[in-house]
């Protein structure tokens, strides 16, 4: 699907595409970066319910875009691109006070720094089914080899495995972290008759929590689903992996950080973890959502991980779906709105 809208370029050479028909006193300027072609049909779609009139543009906001953002108070921004502090102050200096990220998380924005220069930071709830659904396919495949399954049957080699598969209903998921995506994977794990235990600083589920070393120890499979933040970088340390159960499972639709990776990778390699399945890494900016078959990767820890049979990686895309994407824009729209709303009451 291509762009329909006609474009201006900005001094970066990025391109912007607005809407042809001219603003009206009640229609509220929202500027979009980083917006994908999917996420633009959408944006162009829902705006006029919304009175909003976006400029959009694919190219991530940085200092030498920030002019796109001229006029509007409010702009919206993916999650793929790191925002520097240069680029916040110079969004501020335009007369930006709200940034709407489409995204849970906000590591990739100096929050307290926005605030600093008067801009606030709100983040856009989706359909938490779509990474709790991610999480429970990648349980599966992990506990039946599917990486290896898949690489031999391409290759023709249709023999079994040497190692059998392991049940769900046979062992004990821990859950660390249950927000609305936690709290989803652990409504379906309900249906699998496994053991199910959870750590969070607030009780949120009828999941049985424990303190966070006691679900270490006592877990087959250990599933990460909390925000990074100070406290939970590197959550699943180098001790804690330490004390996992010889030929226990680690997956990560969280944040990268959350793990330390080096630990895990020793773990794996040691053999007393039995595989992994990380849909997010450290490390992963400037590789994940792009295509880098024609060039080296300067992670090492991800190279390694790649190579081993018993990990699965993907690209950060458990949040990719149609329902979770129409989420994102919607909500999106709706905090601009809120925030607009309460600059003209207060």
């Amino acid at each position: 699907m291509g762009y329909s809208e006609p474009t201006r370029t900005a001094a970066s050479g990025a391109r912007s595409l607005t809407s042809s028909s001219s603003p009206s006193a009640s229609t509220t300027g929202i500027t979009i970066y980083g917006c994908a072609q999917d996420e633009a049909a959408l944006f162009r779609e829902l705006a006029p319910r919304f009175g909003v009139l976006p400029t959009i543009t694919e190219a991530a906001v940085t200092e030498d875009n920030v002019e796109l953002a001229l006029g509007n108070r409010c702009v919206s921004v993916g999650h793929k691109t790191r925002i520097s502090n240069g680029t916040l102050l110079a969004l501020s200096r335009v007369g930006v006070e709200y940034i709407s990220t489409r995204s849970i998380g906000y590591n990739h924005i100096d929050v307290a720094y926005a605030q600093s220069v008067g801009i606030a930071v709100g983040n856009c709830p989706y359909s938490p089914d779509s990474v709790a659904d991610f999480t429970l396919m990648l349980m599966l495949m992990v506990l039946r080899s599917a990486k290896s399954m898949v690489q031999r049957t391409d290759a023709h080699d249709y023999r079994l495995g040497e190692t059998r598969g392991r049940e769900l209903r046979d062992l004990t998921v821990g859950v660390i972290g249950t927000g609305r995506i936690g709290s989803a994977v652990i409504d379906r794990l309900v249906g699998f008759g496994c053991r199910i235990l959870a750590y969070d600083n607030r009780h949120a589920t009828s999941a049985h929590y424990v303190p966070l070393d006691e679900l270490v120890r006592d877990s087959d499979i250990v599933s990460l689903h909390a925000p990074l933040t100070t406290d939970t970088h590197h959550i699943l340390n180098r001790e804690r992996i330490e004390q996992m159960k010889n030929g226990a499972y680690v997956i990560n639709t969280g944040r990268g950080p959350l793990i330390d990776t080096e630990a895990l990778v020793s773990a794996l390699e040691s053999g007393r973890l039995s595989g992994a399945a990380l849909d997010v890494l450290e490390g992963e900016e400037g590789i994940f959502y792009q295509d880098r078959r024609n060039e080296p990767i300067e992670n090492k820890a991800l190279v390694r991980l790649q190579e081993m049979p018993n990990v699965l990686i993907s690209p950060h895309m458990a949040y990719f779906t149609d329902h979770a994407l129409s989420d994102t824009v919607e909500n999106g729209l709706v905090n601009c709105m809120k925030f607009e709303r309460g600059k003209q009451h207060g």
